[in-house]
C-alpha cells in the first residue's frame, strides 16, 4: 500500500509525485495511456498565461509562483537525468492588444516587466514580422519550455526514485469505497492492467486526470465541473530562424524552438472528447502564421496535432480535498494554463497533503 495514489500521469500528476516522494512519501501513479502524452505534451510550453491581465487573482497567484519555480526545476531535472527541458527566456511580444492600458496597469501592480513598443521598435526587435503593427507590448521576462522534453526528463527522474511506482497503460474502472468511524473514504482503485483486474490501495487518492477528471469522479458520485476543450497546433520548419521571441496576436502565437522549429497555436474548440485534427483548423493556424511572418509561406508543415485541455470556470483549478470523502482530493481544471501553473498547482497540493504551510492561499481552489 502506498501513502498516495495519483490517478493521472500528466504534468501535474508527475510533479505532485515528485513533491510527495521528495518529502519521503511512497507514491503510485496510474496512467491509462503513457505518462505525459495528453494535454501536457500537446501544448505550446509558454510559461505565462497568454494575456495575464485578463485572469483572476487566483490564476495570477499560481502563475507567479510557477514562473519563479521553473528555472530551478529545469536545472534540477537536467542534473538528475541529463535531459535538458530547454527553458528559454525569449520574451513575449503582444501585437495591437486592444486593452493595452489595462495590461500596463496590471503589470505595474504585479511588478511585472512590460514595455510599450512603437512600430519602429517592433520592426527593430522582429524584422521578419509583417508591416503595419502600430503598437506592441513587450514582456522580456516571459520564458517558454519545450514541454515534451520537460515531461521526458520528469518521467526519467521519477523512474530513478525508489519511492515512486508508475503504472502506465492502466485504466481505472472504479473506486474502492469504505465507511468507518471517521466517515466515508476511498481505500484505492480497481483497474484494468495487462488484461487483468487489479486493486491498488493507498492511504490517500488524488485525481489529476485532466479533461477526464469530471467523468472519472461521477461514479462516486461527485460533480467536478471540468470539461474537455480541444486545442490544435502546427509545427513548421523554416529554412532559417525568423523570430527570436514569442509573438502573440489575436489569440494566435508563434513560439521559436532552439532547434529551429516554429510552433503555432492554437484553436479553442468545445467538441467533447474528440481529439481529431481538421484541415480547416490547420489552414486557419497556417494563415495566422503567414499573416504575422509572410516568409513562412515557404516553410513546410512538419506536424499537426490536437490535445484536450481541462476546462473549468475562469480557468481556476480545483485543488484540494473533495467533500464527503476524507482521503480523496483533486487537482484539475487549469484550462489553457496546465503547464503554466503546474509547479505551483502541484506544490500547493503537496503542501496541503503533507501539512506544510501553503505557498499560496488555497481558499480560491477548494472544490465545492
Amino acid at each position: 500500500m502506498s501513502d498516495f495514489l495519483i490517478v493521472g500521469g500528466g504534468i501535474i500528476g508527475l510533479l505532485l509525485a515528485r513533491e510527495l516522494s521528495s518529502a519521503g512519501a511512497s507514491v503510485t501513479v496510474i496512467e491509462r495511456g503513457e505518462c505525459g502524452k495528453e494535454a501536457s505534451w500537446a501544448g505550446g510550453g509558454i510559461v505565462s498565461p497568454l494575456y495575464p491581465w485578463r485572469y483572476t487573482p487566483a490564476v495570477t497567484a499560481l502563475a507567479s509562483s510557477a514562473q519563479k519555480a521553473y528555472p530551478e526545476l529545469a536545472m534540477q531535472l537536467l542534473e538528475e537525468t541529463g535531459i535538458d527541458p530547454e527553458l528559454e527566456r525569449t520574451g513575449l511580444l503582444m501585437l495591437d492588444a486592444p486593452d493595452s492600458g489595462t495590461a500596463l496597469e496590471w503589470a505595474k501592480g504585479e511588478g511585472s516587466a512590460m514595455h510599450v513598443l512603437s512600430e519602429a521598435a517592433i520592426v527593430q526587435r522582429e524584422a521578419s514580422l509583417a508591416a503595419g503593427y502600430g503598437e506592441g507590448l513587450w514582456m522580456p521576462e516571459i520564458a517558454n519550455i519545450r514541454n515534451p522534453r520537460l515531461l521526458k526528463a520528469l518521467l526519467s527522474s521519477l523512474q530513478l526514485q525508489p519511492r515512486v511506482r508508475l503504472l502506465q497503460h492502466s485504466t481505472v474502472s472504479g473506486f474502492i469505497q469504505q465507511t468507518g468511524q471517521e466517515g466515508r473514504a476511498v481505500a484505492g482503485v480497481e483497474l484494468l492492467r495487462n488484461g487483468h483486474l487489479e486493486r491498488v490501495l493507498a492511504e490517500h487518492v488524488v485525481v489529476t486526470a485532466g479533461a477526464w477528471t469530471g467523468d472519472l469522479l461521477k461514479s462516486l458520485p461527485l460533480d467536478v465541473a471540468v470539461q474537455p476543450v480541444k486545442g490544435q497546433m502546427l509545427l513548421l520548419k523554416p529554412a532559417k530562424r525568423v523570430i527570436s521571441s514569442i509573438v502573440l496576436s489575436n489569440g494566435r502565437y508563434l513560439i521559436p524552438r532552439r532547434d529551429g522549429h516554429l510552433l503555432i497555436g492554437s484553436t479553442l474548440e468545445y467538441t467533447g472528447f474528440d481529439k481529431s485534427t481538421s484541415e480547416e483548423a490547420g489552414r486557419s493556424l497556417y494563415a495566422a502564421a503567414i499573416a504575422l511572418v509572410p516568409e513562412l509561406k515557404k516553410a513546410p508543415v512538419i506536424a499537426h496535432w490536437a490535445g484536450l485541455r481541462p476546462g473549468a470556470a475562469q480557468g481556476i483549478p480545483y485543488i484540494g480535498k473533495l467533500p464527503g470523502l476524507r482521503n480523496l482530493s483533486v487537482n484539475a481544471g487549469q484550462f489553457r494554463n496546465g503547464l503554466v501553473l503546474a509547479p505551483a498547482s502541484a506544490g500547493l497540493h503537496a503542501d496541503l497533503l503533507l501539512g506544510r504551510p501553503p505557498r499560496v492561499d488555497p481558499l480560491p481552489y477548494q472544490p465545492v
